[in-house]
């Protein structure tokens, strides 16, 4: 199947989930990362069961904190 990550097409397999995304992806800090499908975003405790549909926008997002 076909998603669009960051902007990038990319062919996956079939059934693939948020969680195995994020390890196909190599994340950077996957505990701190937001997740958004087609511009909604999907709660950190559903990665491991959200299952991605052909042609699904995917982005990760990180907020970071600081500042003065």
């Amino acid at each position: 199947m076909k998603i669009t990550v960051a902007g990038e097409k990319k062919d996956v397999k079939d059934g693939l989930t948020v969680a195995e995304l994020i390890v196909q992806e190599e994340v950077e800090t996957p505990e701190y990362v937001t997740v958004s499908i087609n511009e909604e975003f999907i709660k950190n405790d559903t990665f491991d069961t959200y299952v991605l549909q052909d042609g699904d926008d995917v982005e990760f997002l990180y907020f970071m904190g600081g500042g003065r």
